[in-house]
Parts: C-alpha cells; sequence; structure tokens
C-alpha cells in the first residue's frame, strides 16, 4: 500500500492504515494508494528541509528530525534524531519504486533549492524517503497497523461499502480486526485454499491471501 500522488512540499505519512484493494466471495475492497485524497484515512504532515549534513539530502543511512514542520536531516547519534533512512528514490511516489516492507512512514520531498545538494547543481529533486523509527513503535511492522504497505502478518477490518482497511491485530483502540495476511503470492490461484480474502501488496508477489481472525473467547461466550 504506498502510492500516491502528491505534490506537497516533503510531507510525512505516518503510521496511515491503507484502505486495501481485495475481493472474496462475498466482500469487495478497493485499495487506494496511501495518502491519497481517496482514502478515508489521514495522518500529520510533515515538511522536510535540507540542513547540508550529507551529500545527498537524506539519503540512505542518515536521519531526519522530529516534529511536524520543518523536517531536517541530522546526525544519528544526536539527540534530535527521529528516524533513519532505509531508502531513497528520486520522483513521484505514484509509479516509484515500493518502500520496503518495514518502512514506518513516508517523508515525500518536493524540488527546491538547498544550501548544498547531491550533485552541485543548486537543486533537490523530488523523490520521498522510506523511513524507519529509531526507536518504537514501529508502525510498519507485521500487525501494528500501520506503515506505508500492508505485508504478510498484517490484519485488516471491515471500512464499509465493501472496503477493507489495516488495523493492529490486538484489535487496540476498538477496531477489531476480521482478517489476517497470511501468504503473498504471485498470483490468486497461489493461495491456500482456507484464503477468503484477497488484499493487494504490490511488489514482486503482489497478491495477499487473507483468512478470518478466530473469533475471541470473550465474544464467543457473549454470542452462546
Amino acid at each position: 500500500m504506498a502510492r500516491r500522488g502528491f505534490g506537497w512540499a516533503a510531507r510525512a505519512r505516518r503510521g496511515v492504515p491503507a484502505v486495501l484493494a481485495a475481493c472474496a466471495a462475498l466482500l469487495t475492497a478497493c485499495q487506494y494508494p496511501a495518502g491519497a485524497g481517496a482514502s478515508p484515512a489521514t495522518a500529520a504532515a510533515r515538511s522536510a528541509s535540507p540542513s547540508g549534513h550529507g551529500a545527498v539530502f537524506l539519503g540512505v543511512g542518515e536521519c531526519s528530525s522530529f516534529g511536524t514542520a520543518g523536517v531536517t536531516e541530522v546526525p544519528c547519534d544526536g539527540e534530535r534524531a527521529a528516524a533513519r533512512v532505509a531508502a531513497r528514490y528520486d520522483g513521484a511516489v505514484a509509479g516509484g519504486p515500493p518502500c520496503p516492507p518495514y518502512t514506518d512512514f513516508v517523508l515525500h520531498i518536493d524540488a527546491h533549492r538547498p544550501a548544498a545538494d547531491e550533485d552541485g547543481d543548486g537543486a533537490v529533486p523530488q523523490g520521498y524517503a522510506c523511513m524507519r523509527n529509531l526507536q518504537p513503535p514501529h508502525p510498519g511492522d507485521p500487525g501494528q497497523g500501520g506503515g506505508p504497505r500492508t505485508v504478510v502478518g498484517d490484519c485488516v477490518r471491515d471500512a464499509g461499502r465493501g472496503r477493507v482497511r489495516e488495523t493492529p491485530c490486538a484489535g487496540t483502540g476498538g477496531r477489531a480486526p476480521r482478517y489476517r495476511v497470511t501468504a503473498a503470492v504471485a498470483d490468486r490461484a497461489d493461495c491456500p485454499a482456507s484464503t477468503t480474502l484477497y488484499v493487494r501488496l504490490g511488489g514482486s508477489r503482489p497478491v495477499g491471501c487473507a483468512r478470518p481472525m478466530p473469533a475471541r473467547a470473550g465474544r464467543a461466550r457473549a454470542d452462546r
């Protein structure tokens, strides 16, 4: 789930649950790019600006600061460091390479003219950085209900109108999960027979095979 036409100044979508495209016998769900306007999910935006710490602004292995605005590149061993760049790509996210599965959030960078840049031409191209928090929580980990991608081990819930949305498998926040993604395959035909929902994951194995979550003991007793 990470796809999204953004044209804003370096915004980060932190832990945005994806609305997933999936189809099952009686349930059809549609995936929207994380952060896309059509998605019901929202998140606080961040803006990033160059600080000149590296030859490439927020290159792989470098770190960003805390905050919801004016996020900058900072030394990773400093007290201001919040997250590390796991992958960095030029261009818009839409149509670009997907972030690694363990990504916690994405910083989107608009083209601008900083004091230091990659090749000395006075400009940082539009791009995006796939970020991993230096400390927990890690919403991109399987089952945590966040991050820009849905991965094996993640859970989804009904979002209404035949759609599903990623949610923590622990059911925190009053949002009980209904399905868990148990496998990622190249084609629906490769899913286990127990699969009742197909979730679009992207990447080389774009089909997620999901099956119902087991009923909780408390709910089972209440239904008797």
